[in-house]
């Protein structure tokens, strides 16, 4: 749920165990044109059901946990299980002979809208050139629906590139927010060590 922000400048100490980060929301109102979309030998694209729960979390903290996400590690399996099955939302992941290494999900449940729900691919696969092919599968699988939008967002958490590899994809950005939410790693649903590159003060 998004809230109008109207504060005057300057600096706003958060509570302990709080974090905000600022959000960029991207969108691309037609199709581009794209290049390759066929995969590098030993790679494949596999799309996840309600039977792979246990590979998606395991796949989604190792793209993650550098990134700070988390929105999927406090939904219970039965809630991950319904989007999964969910015939409008397609998330995959990207293979390199049967090990995930990457991740993909559109979500078509606000049609005409798509929405590049997640986007990652493990440290160890980032900058093979796998995260272009990736793109361009995604674009294409999410214009063959008959959408008149595609959006993403992201936010200063996530890799530094992000928004210069969306733009350069096509996407526009349109707006900024703020968001303000619990530190996953004071839960327990992250390690402490995650994230490093954010400040961690502890209650």
């Amino acid at each position: 749920m998004t809230q109008p922000l109207n504060l005057p400048d300057g600096y706003y100490e958060l509570p302990k165990g709080k974090l905000a980060n600022v959000v960029t929301c991207l969108e691309m109102l037609s199709k581009p044109s794209t290049k390759a979309t066929s995969l590098p030998d030993g790679f494949s694209l596999r799309r996840f059901t309600s039977a792979d729960l246990a590979t998606f979390r395991t796949l989604f903290k190792a793209i993650g946990e550098d990134n700070m996400w988390f929105s999927r590690l406090f939904i219970s399996d039965e809630k991950l299980a319904a989007i999964l099955d969910n015939p409008q939302v397609e998330s995959y992941a990207l293979c390199q002979n049967e090990k995930p290494v990457g991740m993909l999900e559109l979500n078509f449940t606000e049609m005409p809208n798509c929405e590049l729900a997640f986007f990652g691919l493990t440290p160890d696969t980032i900058g093979l050139g796998l995260g272009r092919t990736l793109m361009n599968i995604a674009i294409t699988k999410a214009w063959e629906k008959p959408i008149n939008r595609f959006w993403v967002h992201t936010c200063h958490f996530d890799h530094p590139t992000a928004v210069a590899f969306y733009k350069r994809s096509g996407f526009t950005p349109y707006s900024l927010m703020v968001e303000i939410h619990d530190d996953p790693r004071q839960s327990g649903h992250m390690a402490k060590t995650a994230s490093p590159n954010v400040a961690l003060i502890e209650k």
